[in-house]
């Protein structure tokens, strides 16, 4: 059954220009766009409320008074799951990987703030991770909550509706958009661009968030167009993962401190540090080219940068190179 959209966020979002970021990658000044949908609105913004919209939308259908999600102790979309569950008055459970007290900053300040209960369940894979979830589920059902589960990073056919919309919104704010550059995380979002606007017309810079996103992408963005979408025919980027997901590698660090410096958009330095830093390889290697029309997605995910220490340090260590 197919149920409406919960309103959440604001549309459309900016589209901005970012010429003197265009210049230090390479491009011309009119090449280069940023998509603010880190400025989605509730909770700190960010991708996954367009996404959140569409699974939260199913849950209240069917009755839901308590939303459950998955994620990293730094999870944006656990952190957008509270905030949603507070806009509409329901209680929120994260589930997240890991243990209490390895970090006290970011998106799990705002977790308490925005009322969620924690559950940490411990250095589990995604397998795992999913289980504690499900065994939370019943938990609450047993207590006599209404639980329902929102997928890992808010992603499936369902969510990925959201970038649908987001797509409509590119192509009526450029018509002329060549690529639109996206950090490839839970696969949601880069499978509602790639419904939009086409196959070639996406590139999803990897972060390392999953073993094999692409698959995951194609998975959710196949049943939502008529273009036949298989892993294989993405344009995904799998250079960028670095010492993994939840690392700060040496051209994430440069992104955040080049998209700062020229155009004063902070990134942060899991995912859309990452997929400026495949933007900028992809100009190096041609596969972006000056004089077409790309567009970088920011995500979001600000909060995340000050609960990653290294990050954190580095960006201190900026400031302090500079002083006077």
């Amino acid at each position: 059954m197919s149920h409406p959209p919960v309103p959440l966020g604001t549309y459309p979002t900016p589209l901005e220009p970012a010429p003197r970021l265009a210049a230090a990658l390479g491009l011309g000044p009119d090449d280069l766009w940023v998509k603010r949908d880190d400025l989605t609105g509730l909770g700190g913004g960010g991708n996954k409320i367009r996404k959140l919209e569409w699974t939260v939308g199913a849950a209240l259908a069917e009755g839901a008074d308590t939303l459950v999600t998955t994620g990293a102790p730094q999870s944006n979309h656990a952190r957008l799951t509270a905030a949603v569950a507070a806009r509409l008055g329901l209680d929120a459970v994260l589930v997240l990987r890991g243990s209490p007290g390895v970090s006290r900053s970011g998106n799990l300040a705002l977790d308490g703030l925005l009322g969620a209960r924690l559950h940490w369940a411990g250095q589990v894979d995604q397998a795992g991770l999913n289980s504690a979830a499900a065994e939370v589920c019943a938990r609450l059902g047993e207590r006599g909550a209404r639980p329902a589960l929102v997928p890992f990073g808010g992603s499936s056919t369902l969510g990925a509706r959201g970038y649908v919309r987001c797509g409509e919104e590119l192509r009526a704010q450029l018509p002329d958009l060549r690529t639109a550059v996206v950090a490839l995380g839970s696969g949601g979002t880069m499978a509602g661009l790639v419904a939009a606007l086409g196959t070639e017309s996406v590139l999803g810079v990897d972060v390392g968030a999953l073993a094999d996103p692409a698959a995951a992408a194609a998975e959710f963005a196949a049943p939502l167009t008529a273009e036949t979408v298989t892993a294989d025919r993405l344009r995904v980027r799998r250079d960028q993962v670095g010492a993994g997901y939840a690392t700060l590698t040496g051209p994430a660090a440069e992104a955040l401190r080049l998209a700062a410096r020229t155009e004063g958009i902070i990134l942060d330095p899991v995912y859309t540090g990452r997929a400026l830093a495949g933007l900028a390889a992809a100009v190096r290697d041609g596969a972006v080219r000056p004089g077409e029309k790309t567009v970088f997605v920011h995500t979001g995910g600000l909060p995340g940068l000050f609960g990653h220490a290294e990050a954190v340090a580095y960006a201190e260590e900026s400031a302090v190179r500079h002083e006077l």
